[in-house]
């Protein structure tokens, strides 16, 4: 079975074709951070244009890079939500409209169940059930994956998700966008013990990101205003060292509580160097087993769409042509 997905929630353009559930035939990725980057961040309206630009070359190209013709697809996948309201009715349109010309039939896939999804592809060993910690900019949640159309949200954040506080601290230290890269490599020229910074308290397993937040900013006024220069590697080094602690703590904490040992980590923010080596060193501590994706399907792609798309093709969940995007998750 052979599966074209689309995927347009934020600011890449993408599409694939992934066989069986498994197989990704082709994947390719449109970003649009150079579009973005003198603005600090992402325009939604840019994103969207962006998207009208680009999508029906790359349906061609994904089509040419799988080999296959469209004749030989089976389904249209498509995120509708959550994201960017006017980058995801891009791709929901796109998609209703090549699923009608070729009747094939319509799935819809959740975003943030797509980045779960995507450890489906190198882990051919994987399935449910087991726990997921989801970071990116826009969620930090951990969700119980009871099968592969089933899940419970654990718990989320009460405020900022951890993506967007690290791209608004490498604005405030004048890193750039996208944040994530730019702390990462900042904090490995610097010292993370430099400045002992908050861990935002949250009820149960919930996360808070915004009391870090307001700590860094306020320090660097601080620095600012008492005249001294300010040490960027060593701010980046320890609120990237507070950031990941504050993951880890809630996320281990939860799979005790649950008792999960199968564990699994995703989204954007799951490329940082630091949470994976460090997350890594914790489950082998505690015996339990951890699955990451590789890096090239941390980001947006529509490969993961495409894989947890064919696990809703086989519980029947289809949409009609009347399909609208959400830019709420649930």
């Amino acid at each position: 079975m052979k599966i074209l997905s689309i995927e347009t929630s934020c600011d890449e353009t993408a599409v694939a074709v992934v066989k069986n559930g498994r197989e990704v035939l082709s994947s390719v990725v449109y970003s649009q951070i150079k579009d973005h980057q003198v603005f600090g961040g992402v325009v939604p309206e840019i994103a969207s244009r962006k998207h009208i630009e680009l999508i029906s070359g790359l349906v061609e190209e994904a089509i040419k890079k799988a080999e296959v013709n469209l004749s030989d697809i089976d389904c249209i996948a498509v995120t509708s939500s959550p994201g960017l309201i006017g980058a995801l009715l891009v791709g929901v349109n796109f998609a209703k409209g090549l699923a009608y010309s070729l009747k094939k039939p319509l799935v819809p896939v959740n975003h943030i169940y797509s980045h779960i999804a995507a450890n489906y592809i190198d882990n051919p060993e994987l399935k449910p059930p087991f726990l997921a910690l989801v970071v990116s900019g826009g969620h930090t949640q951990i969700i119980e994956v009871l099968d592969y159309t089933k899940f419970n949200i654990i718990s989320t954040t009460r405020d900022d998700a951890v993506g967007e506080v690290f791209d608004k601290v490498a604005r405030v230290l004048g890193l750039g966008y996208p944040g994530g890269v730019k702390i990462q490599d900042s904090a490995k020229n610097g010292d993370d013990s430099a400045y002992n910074l908050p861990f935002p308290k949250a009820d149960g397993f919930d996360f808070s990101f915004s009391g870090l937040k307001t700590a860094v900013i306020n320090l660097v006024h601080k620095i600012n205003q008492s005249g001294e220069k300010i040490n960027i590697n060593n701010i980046a080094a320890s609120f990237q060292k507070t950031a990941v602690e504050i993951l880890i703590t809630k996320f281990l904490s939860a799979a005790k509580n649950y008792n999960y040992k199968n564990l699994v980590l995703a989204g954007g923010v799951s490329a940082n160097e630091l949470l994976r080596n460090r997350l890594l060193k914790e489950t082998k501590l505690k015996n339990y087993k951890l699955q990451i994706p590789a890096l090239r399907w941390c980001g947006d792609n529509a490969a993961m769409v495409g894989v947890q798309a064919y696990y809703e093709y086989l519980n029947n969940n289809f949409a009609s042509l009347d399909l609208n995007a959400s830019s709420r998750a649930f």
